[in-house]
């Protein structure tokens, strides 16, 4: 999958937003939460959104590690922990995310997540939206691992993949390589935080800005000629 649009992607879309995002940074589904936001008010609710891969441990085991671990390097410690995540919640809860950070026990690998990501919309980019909700929602509400390959079967069957077929994907080395090489471009592109999100492939919105910022962005690209 290129992720240069075809034209008649174009002609089909008044503008083009890419978001580069990583599936367990907490403020890329707040991110997420606000441009649907923003979008609703401008009567697109129903725009894809072309998801891109981003890694913030590209060197995590496979296996994941374990969280109190993670947040204790990550933090120094569970008081500076708390404080950062007591910010997010609350910014979620605004947006109607009701994190339960409590419930993870494993920080895992991404990639794999990605990759499922990139399978799906590559054949059927409409799913995306709903793809990465229950990714996100698997994780952060649920405290579910969505390193494990039999969880990202499960979510992809809801979204009507063939689950032997899923888990064989998944089970190989397929498209690693292309989630690597996409952070790498990402971090070339000057992207070193997500969420960030593209419009029509020429202007870029890093952080989970609020709907209003989101939505004069909106508006600038619809002024555009969508680039081919």
């Amino acid at each position: 999958m290129n992720w240069q649009f075809r034209q008649s992607e174009a002609s089909n879309s008044p503008i083009r937003i890419e978001a580069i995002v990583d599936t367990i940074c907490p403020w890329c589904y707040i991110g997420k939460k606000r441009l649907e936001k923003a979008l609703s008010r401008e009567k697109l609710d129903n725009l894809i959104i072309h998801w891109r891969p981003f890694l913030l441990n590209p060197d995590m085991p496979s296996g994941g590690i374990d969280r109190k671990l993670y947040l204790s390097a990550k933090f120094g410690g569970s008081e500076s922990a708390e404080r950062v995540y007591k910010a997010i919640e609350d910014a979620g809860a605004a947006v109607g995310i009701p994190f339960r950070f409590d419930l993870i026990n494993v920080t895992p690998d991404s990639t794999d997540s990605h990759r499922l990501i990139y399978k799906v919309c590559a054949e059927r980019p409409a799913v995306g939206n709903d793809l990465v909700e229950d990714l996100f929602v698997a994780y952060f509400l649920e405290g579910q691992d969505i390193g494990n390959h039999e969880l990202l079967a499960d979510i992809a069957v809801r979204h009507g993949e063939d689950r032997n077929e899923i888990l064989e994907y998944l089970a190989g080395d397929m498209d690693r390589e292309f989630v690597s090489q996409e952070n790498r471009v990402a971090h070339q592109m000057g992207v070193t935080g997500v969420p960030c999100f593209l419009f029509n492939s020429r202007h870029a919105l890093s952080g989970a800005q609020e709907p209003d910022i989101l939505q004069r962005m909106i508006r600038l690209a619809r002024q555009e000629e969508i680039p081919v």
